[in-house]
């Protein structure tokens, strides 16, 4: 299932760690099913992949936007 990036921008960085953990466990799942038997939806490799990719990408800028406020407090 897609994760609309909206939604998740509303999530704590803890929560979407939390997020990125289980996708990577149903990859993980996924992988085991790839290489073991017969995979019933592949489709799901590549939305798993984007969802995570997105979360990545929050959890970058929530961290760039924290450093920046560091340094505007240091600098202010």
């Amino acid at each position: 299932m897609k994760t609309k990036i909206k939604d998740l921008r509303n999530l704590s960085v803890d929560e979407l760690m939390a997020k990125e953990k289980a996708l990577k466990e149903e990859l993980f799942k996924l992988n085991l099913q790839r290489y073991g038997a017969r995979v019933d939806k592949p489709h799901m490799f590549s939305l798993v992949k984007k969802d995570i990719a997105r979360i990545n990408t929050l959890l970058n800028e929530k961290k760039e936007k924290k450093q920046l406020i560091g340094k505007e407090t240091k600098n202010g």
